[in-house]
């Protein structure tokens, strides 16, 4: 499982975690019953906290993303794709929101939002 930590986009470590795996569950990329790394190996391979590590796979959890089993360990929850999908579209509605409310404090015109958001979903 590959994530990336940022440290520049001021976005707490532990939902950057929760972001990529949702994002990796609804793509296709991990797929239902399959073992995640356990918090501590994790924590490890990302040198973060394990605390941080363990807040991110307990948000996980209460979203119904991934389900721990004792001595076991942590998989990726048996899900309808449609309902990750769904979280996925939320949370860029709430970004998007944000977005908007700033753009209009700053006087922005929605053809230079939409050019600004052309430019970052082309740019990798």
């Amino acid at each position: 499982m590959d994530i990336i930590i940022s440290n520049t986009g001021g976005q707490p470590i532990y939902e950057q975690i929760c972001r990529q795996v949702k994002g990796a569950i609804a793509t296709g990329k991990l797929k239902p019953g399959e073992a995640l790394p356990s918090i501590r190996a994790l924590a490890r391979d990302l040198r973060i906290s394990v605390i941080t590590t363990k807040r991110a796979y307990e948000e996980l959890e209460r979203d119904g993303f991934i389900c721990t089993v004792a001595g076991k360990g942590s998989f990726v929850a048996q899900q309808d794709l449609e309902l990750a999908k769904e979280s996925n579209l939320r949370e860029i509605e709430s970004h998007l929101q944000s977005a908007v409310e700033l753009g209009r404090q700053s006087g922005l015109a929605m053809e230079d939002l939409q050019d600004i958001l052309r430019v970052l979903y082309e740019e990798e």
